[in-house]
Protein backbone atom coordinates (compact mmCIF):
# COMPACT_ATOMS: atom_id res chain seq x y z
CA UNK A 1 0.00 0.00 0.00
CA UNK A 2 1.07 3.63 -0.50
CA UNK A 3 1.90 5.85 2.03
CA UNK A 4 -1.24 8.20 3.61
CA UNK A 5 -1.13 11.38 2.45
CA UNK A 6 0.75 13.77 4.81
CA UNK A 7 -0.64 16.96 3.99
CA UNK A 8 -4.10 18.16 4.55
CA UNK A 9 -6.85 17.59 2.21
CA UNK A 10 -8.83 21.46 1.58
CA UNK A 11 -12.36 20.87 1.42
CA UNK A 12 -15.04 23.62 0.41
CA UNK A 13 -18.36 23.87 0.53
CA UNK A 14 -20.41 26.39 -2.08
CA UNK A 15 -23.77 25.38 -1.23
CA UNK A 16 -26.21 25.26 2.12
CA UNK A 17 -29.11 24.19 0.13
CA UNK A 18 -31.29 24.72 -3.24
CA UNK A 19 -31.22 28.49 -3.41
CA UNK A 20 -28.13 29.20 -2.04
CA UNK A 21 -25.51 31.51 -3.26
CA UNK A 22 -25.65 30.94 -7.23
CA UNK A 23 -22.42 32.84 -7.25
CA UNK A 24 -20.37 30.37 -5.04
CA UNK A 25 -18.85 27.45 -6.87
CA UNK A 26 -17.14 30.57 -8.71
CA UNK A 27 -16.05 32.59 -5.37
CA UNK A 28 -14.95 29.32 -3.86
CA UNK A 29 -12.98 28.24 -7.31
CA UNK A 30 -11.13 31.54 -8.03
CA UNK A 31 -10.87 32.30 -4.31
CA UNK A 32 -7.87 29.96 -3.22
CA UNK A 33 -6.22 26.58 -3.30
CA UNK A 34 -9.01 23.67 -3.02
CA UNK A 35 -8.53 19.64 -3.40
CA UNK A 36 -11.98 19.22 -3.50
CA UNK A 37 -15.55 21.10 -3.69
CA UNK A 38 -18.99 19.79 -2.00
CA UNK A 39 -22.24 21.51 -2.36
CA UNK A 40 -25.51 20.17 0.02
CA UNK A 41 -28.85 20.85 -2.45
CA UNK A 42 -31.17 18.17 -0.10
CA UNK A 43 -33.63 19.02 2.41
CA UNK A 44 -36.41 17.37 3.64
CA UNK A 45 -38.55 20.02 1.99
CA UNK A 46 -36.11 19.94 -1.21
CA UNK A 47 -36.99 16.14 -1.83
CA UNK A 48 -40.97 16.78 -1.92
CA UNK A 49 -40.15 19.44 -4.43
CA UNK A 50 -37.95 17.27 -6.59
CA UNK A 51 -40.25 14.92 -6.11
CA UNK A 52 -43.65 16.40 -7.81
CA UNK A 53 -41.13 17.68 -10.63
CA UNK A 54 -40.48 14.03 -11.17
CA UNK A 55 -44.00 13.74 -11.32
CA UNK A 56 -44.38 15.98 -14.35
CA UNK A 57 -41.09 15.03 -16.00
CA UNK A 58 -39.75 11.89 -15.20
CA UNK A 59 -36.10 12.65 -16.75
CA UNK A 60 -36.20 15.41 -13.87
CA UNK A 61 -35.41 15.36 -10.32
CA UNK A 62 -32.43 16.94 -9.75
CA UNK A 63 -31.17 20.44 -8.74
CA UNK A 64 -31.49 22.17 -12.01
CA UNK A 65 -29.32 24.89 -10.29
CA UNK A 66 -26.40 23.11 -10.14
CA UNK A 67 -26.01 22.68 -14.38
CA UNK A 68 -26.54 26.58 -14.79
CA UNK A 69 -23.56 26.99 -12.66
CA UNK A 70 -21.53 24.30 -14.10
CA UNK A 71 -21.79 26.29 -17.63
CA UNK A 72 -19.49 28.77 -15.91
CA UNK A 73 -17.45 26.60 -13.57
CA UNK A 74 -16.25 23.82 -15.41
CA UNK A 75 -13.61 25.05 -17.06
CA UNK A 76 -12.58 26.64 -13.81
CA UNK A 77 -12.87 23.31 -12.02
CA UNK A 78 -11.08 21.67 -14.44
CA UNK A 79 -7.86 24.44 -15.07
CA UNK A 80 -7.70 24.12 -11.15
CA UNK A 81 -7.59 20.30 -10.44
CA UNK A 82 -10.67 20.52 -8.53
CA UNK A 83 -12.97 17.78 -8.18
CA UNK A 84 -16.49 18.42 -7.43
CA UNK A 85 -18.96 16.16 -4.93
CA UNK A 86 -22.40 16.99 -4.62
CA UNK A 87 -25.56 15.54 -3.95
CA UNK A 88 -27.72 17.69 -6.39
CA UNK A 89 -28.76 14.73 -7.91
CA UNK A 90 -31.32 14.28 -5.83
CA UNK A 91 -34.11 11.57 -6.96
CA UNK A 92 -32.31 11.24 -10.45
CA UNK A 93 -28.41 11.06 -10.15
CA UNK A 94 -28.19 9.03 -13.30
CA UNK A 95 -29.96 11.81 -15.34
CA UNK A 96 -27.72 14.97 -13.53
CA UNK A 97 -24.93 12.65 -14.11
CA UNK A 98 -25.70 12.65 -18.11
CA UNK A 99 -26.58 16.16 -18.19
CA UNK A 100 -22.97 17.27 -16.98
CA UNK A 101 -21.41 14.74 -19.63
CA UNK A 102 -23.58 16.61 -21.68
CA UNK A 103 -22.24 19.92 -20.57
CA UNK A 104 -18.91 18.89 -20.58
CA UNK A 105 -19.16 17.74 -24.21
CA UNK A 106 -20.49 20.81 -25.65
CA UNK A 107 -17.95 22.80 -23.95
CA UNK A 108 -15.00 20.81 -25.42
CA UNK A 109 -13.39 19.99 -21.74
CA UNK A 110 -12.82 16.48 -20.75
CA UNK A 111 -14.13 15.18 -17.57
CA UNK A 112 -14.74 11.85 -16.08
CA UNK A 113 -18.39 12.17 -14.36
CA UNK A 114 -19.56 9.40 -11.99
CA UNK A 115 -22.75 9.06 -9.70
CA UNK A 116 -23.55 7.43 -6.61
CA UNK A 117 -27.39 5.26 -6.51
CA UNK A 118 -29.43 3.01 -4.77
CA UNK A 119 -30.90 5.51 -2.06
CA UNK A 120 -34.06 5.75 -3.68
CA UNK A 121 -36.10 3.05 -2.75
CA UNK A 122 -39.92 1.35 -3.20
CA UNK A 123 -42.44 1.65 -1.02
CA UNK A 124 -43.08 -0.97 1.43
CA UNK A 125 -45.72 -2.25 3.51
CA UNK A 126 -46.57 -0.10 6.63
CA UNK A 127 -45.17 2.91 5.30
CA UNK A 128 -47.93 6.08 4.67
CA UNK A 129 -50.18 5.35 1.87
CA UNK A 130 -49.63 7.96 -0.29
CA UNK A 131 -45.81 8.06 -0.19
CA UNK A 132 -43.95 10.01 -2.99
CA UNK A 133 -40.49 9.47 -2.22
CA UNK A 134 -38.40 7.15 0.08
CA UNK A 135 -35.01 8.01 0.39
CA UNK A 136 -32.41 6.17 2.56
CA UNK A 137 -29.66 8.33 3.65
CA UNK A 138 -26.31 6.87 2.27
CA UNK A 139 -22.92 7.25 3.92
CA UNK A 140 -19.45 8.05 1.65
CA UNK A 141 -18.38 5.07 0.41
CA UNK A 142 -19.82 4.77 -3.05
CA UNK A 143 -18.27 8.95 -3.00
CA UNK A 144 -14.79 7.23 -1.88
CA UNK A 145 -15.21 4.57 -4.64
CA UNK A 146 -16.09 6.80 -7.59
CA UNK A 147 -13.04 9.03 -6.27
CA UNK A 148 -10.60 6.27 -6.29
CA UNK A 149 -11.59 5.79 -10.14
CA UNK A 150 -10.44 9.09 -10.86
CA UNK A 151 -13.96 10.84 -10.91
CA UNK A 152 -13.64 14.35 -10.99
CA UNK A 153 -17.30 15.11 -10.54
CA UNK A 154 -19.33 13.30 -8.32
CA UNK A 155 -23.16 13.15 -8.00
CA UNK A 156 -24.89 11.82 -5.71
CA UNK A 157 -28.77 11.36 -4.50
CA UNK A 158 -29.65 11.11 -0.63
CA UNK A 159 -26.55 10.84 1.38
CA UNK A 160 -26.08 12.27 4.43
CA UNK A 161 -24.98 15.85 4.14
CA UNK A 162 -21.72 15.15 5.98
CA UNK A 163 -20.33 12.20 3.80
CA UNK A 164 -19.66 14.70 0.41
CA UNK A 165 -16.79 15.66 2.85
CA UNK A 166 -16.28 12.17 4.86
CA UNK A 167 -16.59 10.26 1.84
CA UNK A 168 -14.03 12.49 -0.09
CA UNK A 169 -11.43 11.62 3.17
CA UNK A 170 -12.02 8.21 3.63
CA UNK A 171 -10.78 7.93 -0.39
CA UNK A 172 -7.73 10.26 -0.31
CA UNK A 173 -6.30 9.13 2.83
CA UNK A 174 -7.23 5.55 2.44
CA UNK A 175 -8.96 5.35 5.38
CA UNK A 176 -10.70 1.60 6.09
CA UNK A 177 -14.50 1.45 7.08
CA UNK A 178 -13.60 0.88 10.60
CA UNK A 179 -11.13 3.79 11.03
CA UNK A 180 -14.36 5.15 13.23
CA UNK A 181 -12.28 8.12 14.78
CA UNK A 182 -11.18 9.53 11.67
CA UNK A 183 -14.42 8.85 10.44
CA UNK A 184 -16.04 10.39 12.72
CA UNK A 185 -13.64 13.61 12.53
CA UNK A 186 -14.52 14.32 9.10
CA UNK A 187 -18.02 13.99 9.57
CA UNK A 188 -18.12 16.70 12.18
CA UNK A 189 -15.81 18.37 9.82
CA UNK A 190 -18.77 17.73 7.14
CA UNK A 191 -21.46 18.56 9.33
CA UNK A 192 -20.20 21.84 10.50
CA UNK A 193 -19.24 22.74 6.68
CA UNK A 194 -22.62 21.10 5.17
CA UNK A 195 -24.67 25.00 5.65
CA UNK A 196 -22.00 26.84 4.34
CA UNK A 197 -22.12 30.36 5.66
CA UNK A 198 -23.72 29.42 8.57
CA UNK A 199 -20.34 28.23 9.98
CA UNK A 200 -18.67 31.64 8.79
CA UNK A 201 -20.94 34.22 10.46
CA UNK A 202 -24.46 33.75 9.16
CA UNK A 203 -27.63 33.06 11.45
CA UNK A 204 -25.11 33.71 14.33
CA UNK A 205 -26.35 34.93 17.50
CA UNK A 206 -23.89 37.55 18.02
CA UNK A 207 -23.50 38.87 14.89
CA UNK A 208 -23.28 42.35 15.63
CA UNK A 209 -19.42 42.16 16.43
CA UNK A 210 -18.68 40.64 12.70
CA UNK A 211 -19.11 41.94 9.10
CA UNK A 212 -21.49 39.34 7.87
CA UNK A 213 -22.90 41.67 4.87
CA UNK A 214 -21.91 39.00 2.75
CA UNK A 215 -19.73 36.04 4.42
CA UNK A 216 -17.36 33.70 2.82
CA UNK A 217 -17.73 29.71 2.23
CA UNK A 218 -16.19 27.64 4.63
CA UNK A 219 -13.48 25.19 3.90
CA UNK A 220 -11.93 22.78 6.24
CA UNK A 221 -8.13 21.29 5.88
CA UNK A 222 -8.89 17.87 7.23
CA UNK A 223 -5.53 15.79 7.96
CA UNK A 224 -4.84 12.34 7.99
CA UNK A 225 -5.72 11.76 11.81
CA UNK A 226 -9.31 13.05 10.90
CA UNK A 227 -8.59 16.53 12.71
CA UNK A 228 -9.00 19.44 10.46
CA UNK A 229 -9.11 23.17 10.64
CA UNK A 230 -11.89 25.08 9.90
CA UNK A 231 -11.31 28.37 8.23
CA UNK A 232 -12.10 30.17 4.49
CA UNK A 233 -10.54 32.22 1.74
CA UNK A 234 -8.48 35.30 1.89
CA UNK A 235 -10.52 38.22 1.92
CA UNK A 236 -13.52 36.80 2.20
CA UNK A 237 -16.72 38.40 4.27
CA UNK A 238 -17.32 37.03 7.30
CA UNK A 239 -15.79 35.24 10.65
CA UNK A 240 -14.38 31.73 11.12
CA UNK A 241 -14.52 31.71 15.13
CA UNK A 242 -14.85 29.46 18.01
CA UNK A 243 -18.30 30.78 18.34
CA UNK A 244 -19.45 30.49 14.67
CA UNK A 245 -18.06 26.79 14.81
CA UNK A 246 -19.75 25.59 17.98
CA UNK A 247 -22.95 27.17 16.67
CA UNK A 248 -23.20 25.14 13.56
CA UNK A 249 -21.81 21.70 15.37
CA UNK A 250 -24.87 22.06 17.66
CA UNK A 251 -27.30 22.78 14.36
CA UNK A 252 -29.73 19.87 13.77
CA UNK A 253 -28.60 17.52 16.35
CA UNK A 254 -29.89 16.18 19.19
CA UNK A 255 -27.54 14.28 21.74
CA UNK A 256 -23.94 13.17 22.15
CA UNK A 257 -24.07 10.09 19.77
CA UNK A 258 -24.00 11.89 16.09
CA UNK A 259 -25.30 8.44 14.12
CA UNK A 260 -23.93 8.28 10.45
CA UNK A 261 -24.55 5.60 8.12
CA UNK A 262 -20.74 5.02 8.43
CA UNK A 263 -20.04 5.78 12.16
CA UNK A 264 -21.78 7.66 14.70
CA UNK A 265 -19.65 10.43 16.17
CA UNK A 266 -19.55 11.71 19.67
CA UNK A 267 -20.38 15.04 19.89
CA UNK A 268 -19.17 15.18 23.50
CA UNK A 269 -15.81 14.47 22.50
CA UNK A 270 -15.12 17.20 20.29
CA UNK A 271 -12.11 19.78 20.92
CA UNK A 272 -12.34 23.57 19.53
CA UNK A 273 -9.43 25.67 19.56
CA UNK A 274 -8.56 28.68 18.19
CA UNK A 275 -5.46 28.08 15.27
CA UNK A 276 -5.04 31.82 14.33
CA UNK A 277 -7.15 34.58 12.22
CA UNK A 278 -10.60 32.97 11.15
CA UNK A 279 -8.57 29.69 11.74
CA UNK A 280 -10.29 26.87 14.04
CA UNK A 281 -9.05 23.38 15.06
CA UNK A 282 -11.44 20.97 15.79
CA UNK A 283 -10.13 17.43 17.07
CA UNK A 284 -9.91 14.41 19.86
CA UNK A 285 -13.35 13.61 18.25
CA UNK A 286 -14.14 9.68 19.00
CA UNK A 287 -16.07 7.79 16.78
CA UNK A 288 -17.96 4.25 17.27
CA UNK A 289 -19.66 1.64 14.80
CA UNK A 290 -23.02 2.92 12.98
CA UNK A 291 -26.28 1.91 13.89
CA UNK A 292 -27.71 -1.20 12.07
CA UNK A 293 -30.22 0.85 10.29
CA UNK A 294 -30.58 3.81 7.79
CA UNK A 295 -32.95 6.56 8.44
CA UNK A 296 -34.99 7.19 5.33
CA UNK A 297 -36.82 10.11 4.45
CA UNK A 298 -40.90 9.32 3.46
CA UNK A 299 -42.45 12.42 1.96
CA UNK A 300 -46.18 12.46 0.77
CA UNK A 301 -48.78 15.03 -0.17
CA UNK A 302 -50.77 15.68 3.11
CA UNK A 303 -53.82 17.52 1.70
CA UNK A 304 -54.45 21.04 1.51
CA UNK A 305 -53.99 24.28 3.00
CA UNK A 306 -55.02 27.77 3.16
CA UNK A 307 -54.50 30.72 5.22
CA UNK A 308 -55.56 34.14 5.44
CA UNK A 309 -54.19 37.26 7.90
CA UNK A 310 -56.69 39.79 9.39
CA UNK A 311 -55.29 43.05 10.15
CA UNK A 312 -56.60 44.38 13.49
CA UNK A 313 -55.86 47.70 14.37
CA UNK A 314 -56.16 50.30 17.04
CA UNK A 315 -58.46 49.36 20.05
CA UNK A 316 -60.11 46.59 21.14
CA UNK A 317 -58.11 43.85 19.51
CA UNK A 318 -59.58 41.64 21.67
CA UNK A 319 -62.80 42.13 20.89
CA UNK A 320 -62.05 42.54 17.12
CA UNK A 321 -60.65 38.82 17.05
CA UNK A 322 -63.32 37.58 18.72
CA UNK A 323 -65.68 39.23 16.27
CA UNK A 324 -64.38 38.11 13.34
CA UNK A 325 -63.41 33.95 14.98
CA UNK A 326 -66.63 34.47 15.47
CA UNK A 327 -68.03 35.47 12.04
CA UNK A 328 -65.71 32.81 10.21
CA UNK A 329 -67.14 30.09 12.49
CA UNK A 330 -70.13 31.22 11.27
CA UNK A 331 -69.33 30.82 7.52
CA UNK A 332 -67.93 27.03 7.92
CA UNK A 333 -71.73 25.78 9.54
CA UNK A 334 -73.16 27.97 6.85
CA UNK A 335 -71.32 26.01 4.24
CA UNK A 336 -71.70 22.68 5.86
CA UNK A 337 -68.04 21.55 5.98
CA UNK A 338 -65.45 22.85 8.58
CA UNK A 339 -61.90 22.34 7.61
CA UNK A 340 -60.33 19.35 8.95
CA UNK A 341 -57.82 21.49 11.03
CA UNK A 342 -58.74 25.22 11.87
CA UNK A 343 -55.95 27.20 13.50
CA UNK A 344 -55.69 30.34 15.06
CA UNK A 345 -52.95 32.69 16.27
CA UNK A 346 -52.80 36.26 17.03
CA UNK A 347 -49.34 38.03 17.24
CA UNK A 348 -49.86 41.45 19.54
CA UNK A 349 -46.96 43.43 17.32
CA UNK A 350 -49.20 46.46 18.00
CA UNK A 351 -48.00 49.65 20.19
CA UNK A 352 -50.14 51.90 21.88
CA UNK A 353 -50.03 55.42 20.92
CA UNK A 354 -48.29 54.43 17.88
CA UNK A 355 -46.62 56.83 15.19
CA UNK A 356 -47.49 55.01 12.29
CA UNK A 357 -50.46 52.88 11.75
CA UNK A 358 -48.58 49.89 10.72
CA UNK A 359 -46.95 49.98 14.27
CA UNK A 360 -50.78 49.83 15.46
CA UNK A 361 -51.91 46.86 13.84
CA UNK A 362 -52.21 43.08 15.33
CA UNK A 363 -51.80 40.59 12.77
CA UNK A 364 -54.19 37.44 13.38
CA UNK A 365 -53.32 34.62 11.12
CA UNK A 366 -55.94 31.86 9.89
CA UNK A 367 -54.50 28.56 8.60
CA UNK A 368 -57.01 25.34 7.86
CA UNK A 369 -55.95 22.11 5.97
CA UNK A 370 -58.27 19.58 4.81
CA UNK A 371 -57.54 16.47 2.32
CA UNK A 372 -60.13 17.99 0.39
CA UNK A 373 -59.07 20.96 -1.82
CA UNK A 374 -62.60 22.10 -1.81
CA UNK A 375 -63.18 22.12 2.02
CA UNK A 376 -60.22 25.13 2.02
CA UNK A 377 -60.76 26.55 -1.07
CA UNK A 378 -64.02 28.85 -1.66
CA UNK A 379 -65.12 28.32 2.00
CA UNK A 380 -62.62 29.94 3.42
CA UNK A 381 -61.90 32.51 0.74
CA UNK A 382 -65.39 33.99 0.45
CA UNK A 383 -65.75 33.81 3.46
CA UNK A 384 -62.75 36.58 4.28
CA UNK A 385 -63.36 38.49 1.26
CA UNK A 386 -67.43 38.71 2.64
CA UNK A 387 -66.63 40.22 5.40
CA UNK A 388 -64.79 43.36 4.21
CA UNK A 389 -67.82 45.66 5.00
CA UNK A 390 -69.58 44.56 7.27
CA UNK A 391 -66.70 43.19 10.31
CA UNK A 392 -64.71 44.53 12.63
CA UNK A 393 -63.95 48.63 11.82
CA UNK A 394 -60.53 49.22 9.70
CA UNK A 395 -61.19 45.30 8.47
CA UNK A 396 -58.67 44.45 5.57
CA UNK A 397 -56.37 41.54 5.40
CA UNK A 398 -52.35 41.20 4.07
CA UNK A 399 -53.30 39.45 0.57
CA UNK A 400 -56.25 37.80 -0.68
CA UNK A 401 -56.73 34.37 0.02
CA UNK A 402 -56.38 31.84 -3.06
CA UNK A 403 -57.88 28.61 -3.99
CA UNK A 404 -55.41 26.36 -1.57
CA UNK A 405 -52.19 24.88 -2.24
CA UNK A 406 -51.05 21.23 -1.84
CA UNK A 407 -48.67 20.80 1.33
CA UNK A 408 -46.58 18.38 2.22
CA UNK A 409 -45.45 16.00 5.21
CA UNK A 410 -41.66 14.46 5.96
CA UNK A 411 -41.43 11.27 8.19
CA UNK A 412 -38.35 9.41 8.91
CA UNK A 413 -38.48 5.01 8.61
CA UNK A 414 -35.45 3.13 9.38
CA UNK A 415 -34.34 0.16 6.90
CA UNK A 416 -31.95 -2.36 8.00
CA UNK A 417 -28.65 -1.19 6.06
CA UNK A 418 -28.26 -4.44 4.42
CA UNK A 419 -31.51 -4.31 2.39
CA UNK A 420 -30.18 -0.67 1.04
CA UNK A 421 -28.51 -1.03 -2.68
CA UNK A 422 -25.79 1.31 -2.38
CA UNK A 423 -23.84 1.49 -5.99
CA UNK A 424 -21.23 3.30 -7.16
CA UNK A 425 -21.25 4.05 -10.95
CA UNK A 426 -17.93 4.88 -11.85
CA UNK A 427 -16.64 7.14 -15.14
CA UNK A 428 -16.69 3.95 -17.61
CA UNK A 429 -19.81 2.80 -16.11
CA UNK A 430 -18.71 -0.17 -13.95
CA UNK A 431 -20.64 -0.33 -11.23
CA UNK A 432 -19.32 -1.49 -7.71
CA UNK A 433 -21.74 -2.57 -4.87
CA UNK A 434 -20.79 -0.42 -1.45
CA UNK A 435 -20.91 -3.54 1.47
CA UNK A 436 -23.34 -2.22 4.72
CA UNK A 437 -21.02 -1.74 7.56
CA UNK A 438 -19.44 -4.80 8.75
CA UNK A 439 -19.99 -3.76 12.30
CA UNK A 440 -22.93 -1.92 14.10
CA UNK A 441 -23.67 -0.39 17.17
CA UNK A 442 -27.63 0.16 18.46
CA UNK A 443 -27.79 3.22 19.00
CA UNK A 444 -28.52 4.37 22.67
CA UNK A 445 -28.53 7.63 24.39
CA UNK A 446 -25.43 8.50 25.81
CA UNK A 447 -25.97 9.43 30.20
CA UNK A 448 -25.48 12.92 30.69
CA UNK A 449 -22.27 13.84 32.36
CA UNK A 450 -21.24 15.36 35.92
CA UNK A 451 -22.42 18.44 36.06
CA UNK A 452 -19.63 21.53 37.06
CA UNK A 453 -20.54 22.94 40.10
CA UNK A 454 -22.99 25.80 40.29
CA UNK A 455 -21.54 29.03 39.81
CA UNK A 456 -21.30 30.60 43.91
CA UNK A 457 -22.02 34.32 43.42
CA UNK A 458 -23.46 36.53 46.61
CA UNK A 459 -23.76 39.41 44.23
CA UNK A 460 -27.48 40.50 42.96
CA UNK A 461 -29.25 39.36 39.93
CA UNK A 462 -30.94 41.28 37.28
CA UNK A 463 -34.11 40.66 34.84
CA UNK A 464 -32.32 40.41 31.55
CA UNK A 465 -32.94 38.44 28.58
CA UNK A 466 -30.69 35.02 28.22
CA UNK A 467 -28.94 36.21 25.15
CA UNK A 468 -26.29 38.28 27.13
CA UNK A 469 -24.89 35.28 28.41
CA UNK A 470 -25.93 32.92 25.84
CA UNK A 471 -25.68 31.59 21.94
CA UNK A 472 -28.08 29.16 20.56
CA UNK A 473 -29.21 27.66 16.73
CA UNK A 474 -31.98 25.66 16.03
CA UNK A 475 -33.47 24.03 13.29
CA UNK A 476 -35.85 21.33 12.18
CA UNK A 477 -35.48 17.69 12.60
CA UNK A 478 -38.60 16.24 10.92
CA UNK A 479 -41.51 17.63 13.57
CA UNK A 480 -39.32 17.96 16.08
CA UNK A 481 -37.14 21.25 16.54
CA UNK A 482 -33.62 21.41 17.73
CA UNK A 483 -32.55 24.06 20.12
CA UNK A 484 -28.62 24.54 21.03
CA UNK A 485 -27.42 27.15 23.48
CA UNK A 486 -23.95 27.69 24.20
CA UNK A 487 -22.17 29.81 27.27
CA UNK A 488 -19.00 31.93 25.71
CA UNK A 489 -17.72 31.83 29.52
CA UNK A 490 -16.58 29.57 32.02
CA UNK A 491 -18.67 30.99 34.55
CA UNK A 492 -21.69 31.61 32.50
CA UNK A 493 -21.75 27.91 31.89
CA UNK A 494 -21.77 26.55 35.23
CA UNK A 495 -24.89 29.33 35.31
CA UNK A 496 -26.46 27.64 32.30
CA UNK A 497 -26.52 23.79 33.11
CA UNK A 498 -28.14 24.74 36.49
CA UNK A 499 -30.82 27.41 35.38
CA UNK A 500 -31.89 26.13 31.72
CA UNK A 501 -33.40 22.76 32.71
CA UNK A 502 -36.06 21.10 30.21
CA UNK A 503 -38.76 22.70 33.12
CA UNK A 504 -37.33 26.00 32.90
CA UNK A 505 -36.97 25.93 28.90
CA UNK A 506 -41.12 25.28 28.56
CA UNK A 507 -41.77 27.68 31.32
CA UNK A 508 -39.75 30.27 28.84
CA UNK A 509 -41.16 28.94 25.50
CA UNK A 510 -44.82 28.33 25.94
CA UNK A 511 -45.63 26.57 23.20
CA UNK A 512 -43.65 23.78 24.50
CA UNK A 513 -45.40 23.73 27.52
CA UNK A 514 -47.16 20.69 26.60
CA UNK A 515 -44.58 18.52 24.11
CA UNK A 516 -42.00 16.25 25.02
CA UNK A 517 -38.38 18.43 25.53
CA UNK A 518 -34.95 16.16 25.77
CA UNK A 519 -32.38 17.84 27.08
CA UNK A 520 -28.70 17.04 26.44
CA UNK A 521 -25.45 18.32 28.09
CA UNK A 522 -22.79 18.99 26.00
CA UNK A 523 -19.46 20.19 28.35
CA UNK A 524 -16.95 20.12 26.10
CA UNK A 525 -18.75 23.00 24.32
CA UNK A 526 -20.12 24.76 27.13
CA UNK A 527 -23.07 23.95 25.27
CA UNK A 528 -27.03 22.27 26.27
CA UNK A 529 -28.97 20.54 23.29
CA UNK A 530 -32.55 20.71 23.86
CA UNK A 531 -34.77 18.56 21.26
CA UNK A 532 -38.88 19.74 21.81
CA UNK A 533 -41.02 16.55 20.09
CA UNK A 534 -43.65 18.02 17.75
CA UNK A 535 -43.15 21.73 18.00
CA UNK A 536 -43.42 21.77 13.86
CA UNK A 537 -46.65 19.18 13.75
CA UNK A 538 -45.75 17.07 10.48
CA UNK A 539 -42.52 18.63 9.35
CA UNK A 540 -41.74 21.80 7.38
CA UNK A 541 -43.50 20.98 4.25
CA UNK A 542 -46.64 20.75 6.40
CA UNK A 543 -46.20 24.59 7.37
CA UNK A 544 -47.56 24.01 10.82
CA UNK A 545 -46.90 27.10 12.40
CA UNK A 546 -45.26 30.79 11.64
CA UNK A 547 -41.71 29.39 11.76
CA UNK A 548 -42.07 25.96 10.24
CA UNK A 549 -38.34 25.62 10.53
CA UNK A 550 -37.25 26.52 13.93
CA UNK A 551 -34.80 28.93 12.75
CA UNK A 552 -35.41 31.82 14.57
CA UNK A 553 -36.57 29.62 18.10
CA UNK A 554 -33.54 29.89 19.53
CA UNK A 555 -33.57 33.70 19.03
CA UNK A 556 -37.08 33.62 20.76
CA UNK A 557 -35.43 31.96 23.72
CA UNK A 558 -32.72 34.21 23.92
CA UNK A 559 -34.95 37.22 23.95
CA UNK A 560 -36.60 35.93 27.09
CA UNK A 561 -35.89 37.13 30.59
CA UNK A 562 -34.45 35.43 33.37
CA UNK A 563 -32.80 36.75 36.50
CA UNK A 564 -29.48 36.67 35.68
CA UNK A 565 -26.51 37.00 38.47
CA UNK A 566 -24.83 40.59 38.08
CA UNK A 567 -21.55 39.08 37.41
CA UNK A 568 -21.81 37.98 33.89
CA UNK A 569 -23.62 40.89 32.88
Amino acid sequence: MTPAPTEPLRIGNASGFYGDRFGALEEMLTGGPLDILTGDYLAELTMLILGRDRLKDPGRGYAKTFLRQLETCLGLAAERGVRIVTNAGGLNPAGLADSVRELAEKAGIPVRVAHVEGDDLLVRPGWPAGTLTANAYLGGGGIAECLRAGAEIVVTGRVTDAALVSGAAAAHFGWRPDDFDRLAGAVLAGHVLECGTQATGGNYSFFGALDVHRPGFPLAEIAEDGSSVITKHPGTGGAVTLGTVTAQLLYETTGARYAGPDVTARLDSVRLTEDGPDRVRLDGVRGEAPPPTLKTGLTRLGGWRNEVTFVLTGLDVDLKERLVREQMEAAFAAAGRRPAEVDWHLARTDHPDAASEEEASALLRLVVRDPDQDAVGRVISGAAVELALGSYPGFHVTAPPGKGAPYGVFEAAYVPAGEVPHVAVLPDGHRVTIEPPATTRELVREADPPLPDPLHHDGPTRRAPLGLVAGARSGDKGGAANVGVWARTEEAWRWLVHELTTDRLRALLPEAAALSVERHVLPNLRALNFVIDGLLGAGVASQARFDPQAKAVGEWLRARHLDIPEVLL
